[in-house]
């Protein structure tokens, strides 16, 4: 079923969304900072990904699951989703794992002042 893969992407970033949106762990806490550190991180995987396409290392398997749609060769639509998603999450689990080594306690972000 092409599109599976995708469509699984985005459920799984809705779902993370919510949690974020739920406990405001990045995206709702510095909306600017999270959306920067997802591209900034997005473009270095993407670029990296290029690195590995072009030395061989990284090679597009046949799946039913992608949309078919090439961003580039051996570059499927779905993986710069992936890697956007594979980012957020990493600071969804980041900012959760802080704040429960924290005892629970929601840290101002690093920068910000302090809420009276």
């Amino acid at each position: 079923m092409p599109g599976l893969y995708l469509l699984a992407l985005l459920v799984s970033a809705a779902g993370i969304a919510a949690l974020d949106a739920r406990f405001r762990l990045a995206f709702w806490a510095a909306p600017a900072r999270t959306t920067g550190a997802i591209a900034l991180g997005t473009a270095f995987f993407v670029a990296w990904d290029a690195v590995g396409i072009a030395t061989g290392v990284f090679v597009k398997g046949d799946s039913p699951l992608l949309l078919g749609i090439d961003l580039a060769p051996h570059l499927p639509l779905e993986e710069p989703v992936f890697l956007a998603f594979l980012c957020y999450l990493a600071l969804v689990v980041d900012a959760a794992a802080r704040r429960r080594i924290a005892g629970g306690r929601r840290e101002p972000a690093p920068g910000t002042a302090e809420a009276p």
